[in-house]
């Protein structure tokens, strides 16, 4: 059920051959992804239960998913990336049924985060879920 920008996230990660590696892949997507506009970091957009500072603002258009994501972290612009990747362009009555779970499973991120970075994603996971939810 993942999208193609998803998979080929995937698939690069297959490819690279340690976690310092995938790391800094994931620094790398997230410093490619635009920078979210400074007034749109408000405590309406700011997601809790991140340890670094995040924000997620959706947009809706013909009916299909989509944000815009910052941090003030590197890593964690990548996570924001990555989930960007998993959600961009889905339909918005199907955002829910993503078990982002197994598909970041599929990259290791649960067994290469630490705690605070893995409850931080949960939150974003959770916080994108609910903005679909809520369209």
């Amino acid at each position: 059920m993942a999208t193609p920008a998803f998979e080929e996230i995937a698939e690069t990660f297959d490819f690279l051959e340690d976690w310092e590696e995938r790391y800094r892949h994931v620094i790398e997507l997230g410093k490619a992804m635009p920078a979210m506009e400074p007034s749109l970091q408000v405590p309406a957009t700011k997601v809790d239960g991140c340890a670094s500072q995040v924000w997620i603002m959706p947009r809706i258009e013909a009916g299909r998913f989509d944000f815009q994501g910052d941090s003030d972290a590197l890593i964690v612009r990548g996570l924001i990336a990555i989930l960007h990747a998993l959600y961009s362009g889905v339909p918005v009555g199907e955002v829910g049924a993503i078990d982002a779970s197994a598909e970041l499973g599929r990259l290791g991120l649960d067994e290469h985060l630490s705690a605070q970075r893995s409850n931080g994603l949960r939150a974003m996971v959770e916080r994108i879920r609910l903005l679909a939810a809520a369209a």
